[in-house]
């Protein structure tokens, strides 16, 4: 199940759900419980990306790649099951927001280059571009009179830097370009200068009245929530910063918005009541629990008091509920489905903390360093109850993200199959302000892989069950990256590694992602590759192929945008060269029709196959019995 959607009345939500073997749209009746299945194959097999409801609720508006490309179109679905193309253009469309006119659309596209803002006009099907800005443009969001938008871009010399802006849209591409600081006269964008230069803001929703906007900003370290008022220029801020909190949205009465708190590895919604300040947690269980982003935070409003939640644990596969704010108390409109399984099969897990400084005690093979600052890291470890067990390190991607309390199903499987796992939010992961996430600028492949290498050493020695014969790196994206590096940097630790959709050469990276990975990612976080040279080749793990010492399997799709097969087929070519001998020392695998991974059921069983195989016979597997660990 994914990207839950309620009609703008409330009373029917759509969603993505595989439930027949497929992804599928199905319309749901949150009172009943009953499904109604609208799509036969016009959506997406992989349901990355969400969808939103057009204005009078008869129609759903999705993406549509080819094979998992994300080169997306957004296309639009009706109750018939008829589905038509309604914006095509070259590149990436994303679908950014649906006015509330039932006339108005904006998409964020990298037609010309970097993701800007285009307006698109339902009756007369014209696009017409309304940002121009060097920079990605994020997050637009459309005024209730939709004749404003607000996003989130950057026009400073600081590339930490992120700003809210608000603009007409009416102004069109020929106009001049919108720099900060210009008034708001019609055709202009100006900045609300909501955060100090070098933090981040971004709009999240639109008050009711159009005379108000939540956002967000990150210029006390965590992030805040906060609602800017145009007539007094100026904002409110709410809660303590004890927490990372997210704005979410402003419910019907404009009296309140929802937000989320990040608590170690739990994900927790908070109510805030604009007139007092006073903000609370939402009643529900541990693990985590969220609304989603998606182009309509709309979609997740029931009624006055009424709101949608997606809450998962590591045993409990996302399920969604209705939560009443008045009686402080939900229900369950839709149940997780397990077939043959149940919530007891699955393996708990544990969140544990690791003082690092970045330099574990395994010996560095890539690149020497001195101690870090010592930094408190968090960790997720699961007991697969197998004695001994192998253990599987299973860094996540980004590099801005965590992990959390929640339900993976390739967790769980490889639980199934003996492996205890780690997952490590070394520095760089968010949900710890923004000082913890800069700590990874200009360090791709230093302290926070020591980090990644320094709690696999803590939890092989704390734990004498573990088989330190029998340690795995295994990660996908910028988790590839680490299990490149990982294996390259301290190969003595591993025994064997997967590197998934994995970064290997840095310099290739910079030059063939899209545009706006290119500057929102490796020039923010390294700087340009021809001003730091020395960095992007010290970096890459394709520098120091010559040290792999365990067998690698690497695998990416063939349609990888984001992070393009050039990188596998790069690294493969450099053992090549150094000598080492495909199927001996490394197993390579390209998977046509898909990109950036997938969530079709019959992709997912073909990745689990893969890595079933790979594990089985270079470390060698056992089914455990996972229950065993729930204690």
């Amino acid at each position: 199940m994914a990207h839950p959607a309620s009609t703008p009345d409330g009373s029917e939500i759509a969603l993505y759900y595989d439930i027949d073997g497929r992804n599928e749209l199905y319309l749901l009746d949150p009172d009943t419980g009953e499904l109604d299945r609208w799509s036969d194959g016009q959506v997406p097999k992989d349901a990355r990306h969400g969808f939103a409801w057009d204005a009078a609720g008869e129609r759903v508006l999705f993406h549509l790649d080819e094979a998992g490309n994300e080169q997306n179109d957004v296309h639009a679905i009706d109750r018939d099951g008829t589905a038509e193309p309604v914006v095509e253009m070259d590149g990436q469309v994303t679908l950014q927001s649906v006015g509330d006119d039932g006339e108005t659309l904006l998409v964020g596209s990298n037609a010309d280059g970097q993701m800007n803002v285009y307006r698109h006009d339902l009756p007369s099907g014209e696009t017409t571009k309304v940002t121009d800005y060097d920079r990605a443009v994020w997050t637009a969001e459309l005024s209730p009179d939709c004749e404003r938008f607000a996003f989130t871009t950057n026009t400073s010399d600081d590339y930490d830097n992120a700003d809210v802006f608000v603009a007409s849209v009416a102004r069109s591409a020929t106009e001049s370009r919108p720099a900060a600081g210009d008034d708001l006269d019609g055709s202009n964008a100006r900045s609300l200068e909501i955060g100090e230069t070098g933090a981040e803001s971004a709009p999240a929703d639109w008050h009711p009245d159009g005379e108000a906007l939540l956002v967000s900003d990150n210029t006390p370290d965590k992030g805040r929530c906060g609602v800017y008022d145009f007539e007094a220029d100026d904002v409110t801020w709410f809660g303590t910063s004890e927490y990372e909190e997210t704005p979410e949205f402003f419910l019907p009465d404009g009296d309140r918005f929802l937000a989320t708190r990040t608590r170690d590895a739990e994900v927790v919604p908070v109510v805030y009541d604009t007139t007092t300040g006073e903000g609370r947690e939402l009643d529900v269980p541990g693990g985590v629990s969220t609304f989603g982003r998606g182009p309509s935070d709309d979609g997740w409003v029931l009624d006055e008091n009424r709101v949608l939640l997606m809450h998962t644990t590591p045993t409990r596969r996302p399920e969604l509920l209705a939560y009443d704010l008045h009686a402080d108390e939900y229900e369950t409109v839709l149940e997780a489905e397990y077939g043959p399984f149940s919530p007891d099969d699955f393996a708990d897990a544990e969140y544990i903390t690791v003082e690092s400084d970045g330099v574990p005690e395994t010996p560095q093979r890539a690149v020497e360093h001195d101690p870090y600052d010592e930094l408190e890291i968090g960790a997720i470890f699961y007991d697969s109850g197998e004695r001994p067990s192998p253990l599987v390190v299973n860094p996540h991607g980004g590099p801005r993200h965590r992990d959390t309390l929640s339900f993976g199903y390739r967790t769980q499987f490889l639980l199934s199959r003996g492996f205890s796992v780690l997952q490590v939010n070394y520095r760089g992961s968010t949900g710890r302000g923004r000082e913890f996430v800069e700590e990874l600028y200009d360090d791709w492949g230093g302290a926070e892989q020591g980090d990644v290498a320094t709690a696999a050493e803590h939890v092989l020695a704390a734990y004498d069950w573990l088989d330190d014969d029998r340690v795995v790196v295994f990660g996908g994206s910028y988790g590839g990256y680490s299990a490149y590096w990982q294996l390259v940097q301290f190969p003595d630790l591993y025994d064997a590694g997967v590197a998934w959709v994995g970064v290997s050469d840095l310099f290739d990276m910079a030059e063939n992602t899209m545009p706006h990975f290119r500057s929102e990612l490796m020039v923010k976080y390294l700087g340009e590759p021809d001003e730091n040279e020395a960095l992007y080749e010290e970096r890459s793990p394709v520098t120091h192929v010559d040290n792999l010492a365990a067998p690698l399997l690497i695998v990416h799709g063939v349609n990888d945008r984001r992070v393009p097969v050039s990188q596998a087929r790069i690294f493969r070519d450099a053992l090549e060269d150094a000598g080492y001998e495909e199927g001996d020392d490394y197993e390579y695998e390209e998977l046509g029709e898909e990109g950036h991974g997938s969530s079709d059921i019959d992709d997912k069983i073909r990745s689990l196959e893969l890595l079933d195989d790979f594990f089985e016979r270079r470390v060698g597997t056992v089914e455990a019995d996972v229950a065993a660990s729930d204690d």
